[in-house]
């Protein structure tokens, strides 16, 4: 600021032109209440097709949740954060995008890489441990499961911003849960999109805790889709369990993007039902009628009820949804069960294009040992090779 002082008064700073705001911030704030489609007005123009596409990914994503929990208990899996409860915000963010967008999840979001298309046991690699990543991200365009949290979100702005340069039709879509929004990341991410105007949308699963933090002691902030209009961006708030209703404005953030619009913060509201994972104790820090609650509120039943009422869900439908969801889980289960072939100097592939020199002496002390443990020279051509 600068400091105006004038005879026999009082100095008065003045600001600068800069600080006059730059957008109106009426239009980027979201609604007072997250936006609903199913059991309302609204419902009546959804495409038949796409609830019952909506319906038979939500069973198959229930089903793949439960499976893969299961897996951990049967030591199959080293852990698992499942995302039962949420899979509405999963499947419409999937079904949302172009095949030439691309899909930038955290680790809950096995469900949403699903549904996109990727192989369920590919979607497991990681959490299982045997290697870096499961799948070539540039194939299905999908970056890899991100376990820091909210390192993904520049990352999708960094690759959204460099395909609006090269002229591409690309939009990003990063999902983040609530307690990732209080890293420095999400606010380094969006400001940079809301500066260049990326082509990206970023979708906040809001399910009530980061781990054990409830949202109350993450942020002061009416919503976190509230934070939108800090960056400059669009802020839209959703019920996350409302499949129809994320689908819509996932998709239409999408397409404003696409058009050259800029990015959007949607927050859905959603919650999680089990645990954070597996070696975690969702008891000792809330309650069960807090659950049931949320229970009473599942997307499968929001969208059966919506699908009942209106003739379009009968037991033949219900029945190759659920026996579709069952083939799905068997053939994972039949698949992860078998011991996969695993070669311990792939530890050093794939890490830098060329390896450090402490990367080749390790490489050489590991290879010695499982040379000295099989008394073969196997490993010796295919370390030096790497």
């Amino acid at each position: 600021m600068t400091v105006q002082e004038r005879p026999g008064a009082a100095y008065r700073p003045t600001p600068p032109p800069a600080w006059k705001p730059r957008t109106d911030p009426a239009p980027l704030l979201p609604d007072p209440e997250p936006y609903r489609v199913l059991g309302t007005d609204a419902a009546a123009g959804a495409d038949p097709q796409l609830l019952l596409r909506l319906y038979a990914e939500l069973v198959r994503g229930r089903r793949y949740n439960a499976q893969a929990t299961a897996l951990t208990k049967q030591g199959r899996l080293a852990v698992y954060p499942s995302s039962t409860g949420q899979e509405a915000c999963e499947v419409a963010a999937a079904l949302a995008l172009e095949e030439r967008d691309w899909l930038f999840p955290s680790y809950r979001d096995t469900l949403a890489a699903v549904a996109r298309g990727l192989d369920p046991v590919q979607a497991l690699t990681l959490l299982r441990g045997d290697w870096h990543t499961g799948y070539d991200p540039r194939e299905h365009r999908i970056a890899p499961l991100c376990t820091p949290l909210a390192t993904q979100l520049p990352h999708a702005v960094g690759l959204a911003h460099a395909a609006r340069l090269k002229g591409d039709d690309v939009v990003a879509l990063a999902m983040v849960g609530d307690g990732g929004t209080s890293e420095g990341d999400f606010h380094e991410a969006l400001n940079f999109a809301a500066v260049w105007q990326a082509p990206v949308v970023f979708l906040v699963q809001n399910n009530g805790f980061a781990i054990s933090v409830p949202l109350a002691k993450q942020t002061a902030a009416p919503s976190l889709a509230h934070k939108a209009v800090g960056y400059g961006m669009p802020g839209r708030l959703v019920d996350g369990n409302d499949a129809a209703a994320v689908h819509e404005v996932l998709t239409e953030a999408v397409g404003r993007a696409r058009r050259g619009g800029g990015p959007t913060l949607v927050e859905a509201v959603t919650y999680r039902i089990d645990a954070h994972t597996n070696a975690d104790d969702a008891t000792r820090y809330r309650g069960d009628s807090e659950v049931e609650a949320w229970r009473e509120h599942d997307p499968i039943r929001l969208l059966e009820k919506e699908l009942t009422g209106r003739g379009l869900l009968d037991e033949d439908t219900v029945k190759a949804a659920g026996d579709a969801a069952e083939a799905m889980a068997a053939k994972l289960r039949e698949r992860m069960n078998a011991d996969p072939v695993l070669d311990p100097m792939d530890l050093f592939a794939h890490v830098y294009a060329e390896q450090t020199g402490q990367l080749r002496e390790q490489a050489a002390q590991l290879r010695a040992e499982l040379d000295a443990e099989s008394g073969e020279g196997a490993h010796g051509a295919e370390g030096d090779a790497r």
